[in-house]
């Protein structure tokens, strides 16, 4: 019987502590700053929450979406701990309307942040990221590229899970590219991430 990717995730999730630790992304916490203040923000693929609850302690208003209902419930969890409030959305990114929960409007930010998807999938996805968000609204991203198996320190394991920097600025040409590099970086992030990684980071736009 084939295990569906919620149910890997929900049982990694179930386990005791949080898998990427509680504090937020590196890279995320750099670029915060340039979010429309107060805004609302939809963070894809959140799991448990650490990146979401960073945002609502910055005085965003804040959507979690993520497959895994076990991941955002610790999410819900970490929230209530820090004194803050968080809506959750359990579903599928690939087929998941991202207008359906957006303010009129859309939304001020949108955050990827390791939400490693199918390249199949990616271009249309990317599509509707670009639509969902406000004119003015900021995307922010940090993924591992195709360099990454090499190190082995966190990540999907194959190849088509992981974009590269050209086929991001591809996609997101439409939008204004603040920041569009591909470092080597120390990643530490609770057991799930652990060690020099190689990364692509996008913050962009919406004109």
């Amino acid at each position: 019987m084939n295990t569906r990717p919620e149910d890997t995730w929900n049982r990694r999730y179930a386990a005791a502590g949080f898998y990427y630790g509680t504090a937020p992304n590196d890279f995320l916490r750099e670029v915060e700053p340039v979010l429309p203040r107060q805004g609302q923000v939809l963070c894809l693929g959140e799991g448990e929450g650490r990146n979401a609850v960073f945002l609502a302690q910055c005085g965003h208003t804040v959507s979690a979406m993520d497959q895994s209902a076990v991941g955002l419930e610790k999410a819900q969890l970490l929230a209530r701990e820090q004194g803050v409030r968080l809506a959750t959305h359990v579903a599928d990114l690939e087929t998941w309307d991202l207008g359906s929960a957006a303010p009129v409007g859309g939304w001020d930010a949108i955050v990827s942040i390791w939400c490693h998807m199918p390249v199949a999938v990616r271009p249309a996805l990317h599509q509707r990221i670009v639509a969902a968000l406000k004119p003015g609204g900021v995307f922010v991203l940090e993924a591992y590229r195709p360099e990454q198996l090499r190190y082995g320190t966190g990540g999907p394991p194959t190849v088509d899970l992981l974009p590269t920097l050209a086929e991001l600025q591809h996609d997101f040409a439409g939008l204004e590219l603040l920041i569009a590099s591909a470092p080597e970086r120390d990643v530490r992030e609770g057991k799930g991430h652990d060690g020099m990684s190689a990364v692509v980071q996008v913050l962009a736009r919406k004109r």
